[in-house]
């Protein structure tokens, strides 16, 4: 596909709006429209459902609305209501009006009343499975129900019955009466109502009628006065019957249904009931935890708001569904990241390192640049002594090729500190490595040693001033690209997905750092307090992305 091509067709819904305002189409007014259904957290592929409807009305000085799709109580809750509308406002969105599909149940049964009376709706006592084989198939035409024909005055009596609980649990459902050989499936008589004693989370016991998704969603679209339905392909082909039941009931507004490609991002799951199914399951730790592709676990992730709006506007919109690399949303929060993360040090695995040389009772108070390309940031103060911590990493007693770190004998700088040089290994009955011995060189604070080149640089701590600290290294959820591919999904979890440092030490400046700030750990990673977990007494920080991707290798 050419570039023009994509410009094009990443641009194809605000191309269709710009048309409809330049002909004055609704007198020229956009009001769109958010619909989730609260039966779970939002996630990645709801950002950018979100982006575009409130972006779009935001462009054209429009409006958008919070409306709540709560016509299924089994599985919804104020919950997921209360966690929508947060991951809303914290993605940077307020809605012009927030609405509930409950907020119409009234009007919609009239509406229902309405088709029954015009002949365009009957009472089916016809069971699920019946109406599935009276539906024929995709080559097959469909079978009308013996009780398409029932009177309007019985259709009518019937329906006020099942209003007024006078009838089991799938007894009966109302229908559309449509075409049974229709070309559509979704145009074969599609059930509009159907009874379910289920209290309901806002409107208690006062129905057991509860309408269906294709019913409700139009009407609710038109009662608000929606200009533009923005919905992905799924429901393409339900568009013929979002149209039919505004047709047939000649409501006073007539929404344009827009369809557009869901986000499809690779080594993730964005059905609502598998991510139900890894919460309940305990293969994750809850709809947060930070391996979750919900809003909420990448928030607690330390992902940005405006990482994740940039990653929806870099996808764009298209008509033709593709998966996204995970690199490219990983490449977003990086970036933002590497450009406002104020730098901090942090020793996953420390190895303790005692300088021979330096005073016992001297601590020195190094400051540094919290941002090395924004000075606005500040600066902040780094304790310095005799003991510091560095990575068991950062020394190798027999170094392979091109090891830039410590060695026996070797020398290697001190991030924004001293020149030092190892001298001695301490090992313990084991011989494992348990101390290093070193000295210092005093004239190379902020310069080159005399005479010598030292090519690299560690991070370190001091051990007596540095915090104890919980890291936990949060990686991809699942191993493959597409999960879904799999015969079970959770076959292909990635065993390594988390692993959680306890014995950590980070630099003494982090003692204020507060819940939710985000932090590049030099030659680490970039880093977020846990929302959930870190005290003042016990520091945890979350990984959010690693300095590059290295998912690869």
């Amino acid at each position: 596909m050419s570039s023009t091509e994509t410009q094009l067709s990443s641009n194809f819904i605000r191309h269709l709006i710009t048309k409809d305002i330049s002909n004055n189409k609704n007198n020229g007014k956009v009001i769109t429209r958010f619909p989730p259904e609260p039966n779970g957290y939002l996630h990645i592929g709801h950002a950018k459902s979100i982006c575009l409807n409130f972006g779009m009305a935001a462009e054209y000085n429009g409006d958008c609305n919070l409306r709540f799709d709560d016509t299924n109580p089994e599985k919804e809750s104020i919950e997921f209501m209360e966690s929508i509308e947060r991951d809303v406002q914290w993605l940077g969105f307020k809605w012009a009006n927030k609405y509930h599909a409950s907020d119409y149940f009234e009007q919609l049964y009239d509406y229902a009343v309405q088709l029954i009376r015009d002949g365009n709706a009957y009472v089916d006592s016809l069971n699920a499975e019946q109406i599935r084989e009276y539906r024929g198939t995709l080559t097959e035409p469909g079978k009308e129900s013996p009780d398409r024909s029932r009177s309007i005055e019985d259709n009518l009596a019937l329906f006020a019955g099942m209003r007024n609980g006078e009838y089991a649990d799938g007894q009966f459902v109302l229908r559309a009466k449509i075409d049974m050989a229709s070309p559509n499936i979704n145009m074969r008589d599609p059930a509009l109502y159907r009874i379910k004693r289920i209290h309901h989370q806002r409107t208690g016991s006062d129905w057991c009628l509860y309408p269906m998704y294709d019913f409700t969603h139009c009407l609710s679209d038109a009662i608000e006065n929606i200009t533009h339905s923005l919905c992905t392909l799924e429901f393409e082909a339900h568009r013929p019957l979002y149209d039919w039941v505004l047709d047939k009931l000649q409501t006073p507004s007539h929404p344009q249904q827009i369809e557009f490609a869901r986000l499809q991002l690779e080594y993730t799951i964005v059905s609502k009931r598998k991510l139900a199914q890894l919460v309940n399951e305990n293969h994750v730790n809850g709809w947060d935890d930070p391996r979750m592709p919900t809003i909420a676990g990448m928030r607690r992730a330390g992902y940005t708001p405006s990482s994740i709006r940039d990653f929806c506007e870099r996808i764009g919109i298209t008509k033709k569904d593709s998966w996204i690399e995970m690199a490219v949303l990983e490449n977003c929060i990086r970036e933002d990241l590497n450009e406002n993360a104020p730098r901090a040090m942090a020793v996953l695995k420390p190895l303790r390192l005692v300088i021979e040389n330096y005073p016992d009772d001297q601590a020195e108070i190094l400051e540094v640049s919290n941002h090395p390309q924004k000075p606005e940031l500040g600066n902040r103060k780094i304790p310095f002594s005799k003991v510091i911590l560095i990575e068991q990493d950062d020394f190798a007693e027999i170094p392979p090729p091109k090891f830039k770190r410590l060695i026996a004998g070797g020398e290697v700088r001190l991030r924004s500190s001293y020149v030092i040089k190892c001298n001695e290994i301490i090992k313990d009955e084991a011989g494992n490595i348990i101390e290093l011995r070193c000295s210092y060189d005093p004239d190379t604070l902020g310069k080159k040693p005399e005479g010598r080149k030292v090519k690299g640089v560690i991070h370190w701590v001091s051990e007596q001033q540095s915090l104890p600290a919980e890291l936990r290294l949060y990686d991809r959820l699942f191993n493959v690209a597409n999960p879904d591919s799999e015969e079970n999904f959770l076959d292909a979890i990635n065993p390594d997905s988390l692993e959680i440092l306890t014995d950590c030490r980070v630099e003494a400046s982090l003692a204020e750092a507060s819940s939710g700030d985000r932090f590049q750990f030099e030659r680490t990673g970039y880093f977020c307090v846990d929302s959930v977990d870190s005290t003042a007494k016990k520091l945890v920080f979350n990984r959010t992305v690693t300095l590059r991707d290295t998912w690869a290798k």
